[in-house]
C-alpha cells in the first residue's frame, strides 16, 4: 500500500481525526491553527465523494491488475455524487466490466448513465453508441442496434478499427433487411476505413465474400 493509495481509500477515517485534530488545536492551542486540519478534512470529504477512488484506477488498468480496478469500483458507494465527467467515466467503465461478465442489461443501463452525465469528447460519446449498438446486435433488436449504430458514426469514433467496425454491423443489419444498395455503401465505408485490427480486417475479408454476390 503506498502512501497515495492510503490518502485516496482512507478519507473519510482521516478527515475525522483532522477535525478532531483541528478542534483540539483549537481549544488546546489556537483557533489560528486549528482551522488548518478542519479545512483538509472538508477538502477530504468533498473529494470522497466528487471523485472517490477514480484518480487511482487508471494506474491499475494500465498495470492489468483487472480485479484491483474492480475493487476500486466498488468503493464508490454514490456515484451519483460523483463530479460529472468522472461520473461518465466511472459508468463506462462499468459498462465494459459488465459487458466482459456478459451481463448485458447493467452494461445497458450503466452506458446510458455515462452518455447522461456527458462525455467529454464526441469521439468517446460515439464509442459509447457503438458498444450500445453492439449490444442490441447481441440481443436480436436489430432496429435498436442500427439507430445506435448509425448515431456512433455521427458522432464520429476515435480511431479506424471503431469506425470499420460500426460500418460492418450496420453492413450486417442492411443485409437482413434486404437492403443491399445500403449494405454495399456501408460495407464500402468499412473497407475506405483501413483498419489495422486482424480481427476486423479478416471480418472484412469474410464480408466481401458475400458482397461480391449481391446483384446491382
Amino acid at each position: 500500500m503506498n502512501f497515495r493509495y492510503f490518502l485516496v481509500v482512507y478519507r473519510l477515517p482521516l478527515a475525522a481525526f483532522m477535525i478532531g485534530l483541528g478542534f483540539l488545536l483549537g481549544f488546546k492551542v489556537t483557533w489560528w491553527i486549528g482551522w488548518i486540519p478542519i479545512v483538509v478534512a472538508i477538502l477530504m470529504v468533498t473529494a470522497y465523494f466528487l471523485i472517490g477512488t477514480m484518480s487511482l484506477i487508471q494506474s491499475y488498468m494500465e498495470a492489468g491488475d483487472i480485479d484491483g480496478a474492480k475493487k476500486l469500483l466498488g468503493m464508490i458507494k454514490y456515484p451519483d455524487l460523483l463530479y460529472k465527467p468522472i461520473r461518465s467515466g466511472y459508468y463506462m467503465l462499468q459498462a465494459n466490466f459488465s459487458t466482459v461478465g456478459e451481463d448485458l442489461d447493467a452494461a445497458e443501463s450503466q452506458l446510458r448513465k455515462g452518455i447522461e452525465a456527458g462525455l467529454p469528447e464526441k469521439e468517446f460519446e460515439g464509442t459509447a453508441y457503438l458498444q450500445l449498438g453492439a449490444i442490441a446486435m447481441r440481443k436480436g433488436n436489430t432496429k435498436e442496434a442500427y439507430e445506435n449504430l448509425r448515431k456512433a458514426v455521427k458522432l464520429g469514433l476515435p480511431d479506424k478499427d471503431n469506425e470499420a467496425t460500426a460500418y460492418l454491423q450496420l453492413s450486417s443489419i442492411a443485409i437482413q433487411r434486404r437492403d443491399y444498395k445500403s449494405a454495399k455503401i456501408y460495407f464500402n465505408k468499412a473497407k475506405n476505413a483501413k483498419p489495422t485490427n486482424v480481427q476486423v480486417v479478416e471480418q472484412i475479408k469474410e464480408l466481401s465474400k458475400y458482397i461480391a454476390r449481391i446483384p446491382g
